[in-house]
């Protein structure tokens, strides 16, 4: 195993700052769920380094205003793309004309109070979270493959360490549904596409690594009422929001997605989780911890299971 890859920004540097003299004219960018949050501030790091950056968001306006007060708006094209819709993910790889030189596999939905199922059949959070990513990369496959040295990050949690991926009962048919189990096995699913892509891909100069972004108030805790908020510190007796003193910026949330996707300080770095911008320490037991991976996370044989099983709903 090699040494822990180590990078000279702490757990409060933006976006911005680990790009901060990366020049990233004539590259191309997609980041997903862009339009708010990490996401949003992932776009703005990458287009004020000069780049080229798609948002693949489900609303196109939204994803405008966000970025109209952008210095670079001009690099900032937002795009339609529902994940949790295979139709939309086809549409959109379809449409994609060119190179892609990073994808940045940020969009998700946390938590869903009740058990739904997407189109394909899968449990929404799992459809959103990693199949729809899933069928995006496999979509642009081509297109990363042109760019000679492409990046792939996935946005995972630390939620991860609660649960492997089932694959004997993914969509909750069997299990009682349980909606933090459910957040869980898809963000597992996300570093396992990580492990995947970085299996799979290397040949053609494709890097991968799976991220934990860290603990931001954004739109991806929509979903939770006031007693889950107020167990997790983040809301007071009275409703009022906390920020907690571990609680990031969305502009630091961003940072570690941002290093993976464009530094040149991790170039050829692959098949690795990272967060607070360093590579963490792999666990054999999650329980009990809130940093660091899941040795299951990372086990190259469930990455080819999860592959196939994803493969069998999108081609």
């Amino acid at each position: 195993m090699s040494d822990p890859v180590r990078t000279p920004f702490s757990a409060s540097a933006t976006a911005a700052d680990v790009l901060a003299g990366v020049d990233l004219h004539g590259r191309r960018y997609l980041v997903t769920g862009g339009a708010s949050g990490i996401g949003a501030e992932t776009v703005r790091a990458l287009a004020g380094a000069g780049a080229e950056v798609v948002v693949g968001v489900r609303d196109t306006a939204r994803a405008d205003a966000a970025f109209a007060d952008l210095e670079a708006r001009g690099r900032v094209v937002p795009r339609a793309l529902d994940l949790s819709d295979l139709g939309s993910v086809g549409r959109f790889t379809d449409a994609w004309q060119g190179t892609v030189d990073g994808v940045v596999a940020n969009a998700g939905v946390m938590a869903l109070p009740e058990k739904q199922l997407a189109a394909s059949g899968w449990e929404m959070q799992l459809a959103t979270n990693h199949l729809g990513h899933f069928a995006l990369l496999l979509g642009l496959q081509e297109h990363l493959f042109a760019a000679g040295a492409a990046r792939v990050v996935t946005v995972s949690s630390t939620a991860h360490l609660r649960s492997p991926f089932h694959f004997e009962d993914p969509h909750f048919a069997v299990r009682p549904y349980d909606r933090w189990a459910a957040y869980a096995q898809s963000k597992t699913a996300d570093v396992l596409l990580a492990v995947g892509v970085a299996d799979r891909w290397a040949e053609h100069g494709v890097t991968a690594n799976a991220v934990m972004p860290g603990w931001i108030t954004t739109r991806l805790q929509r979903h939770l009422d006031d007693a889950t908020l107020r167990a997790m510190g983040a809301l007071d007796d009275d409703g009022n929001r906390i920020e907690q003193p571990f609680f990031k910026t969305p502009a630091q949330g961003a940072a570690t997605s941002a290093l993976l996707v464009a530094s040149p300080l991790v170039a050829g770095v692959t098949g690795r989780y990272f967060e607070d911008n360093q590579e963490s320490p792999v666990l054999d037991d999650g329980t009990g911890h809130d940093r660091g991976v899941a040795r299951y996370a990372l086990d190259h044989g469930d990455a080819e299971r999860l592959w196939r099983l994803g493969a069998g709903y999108v081609t």
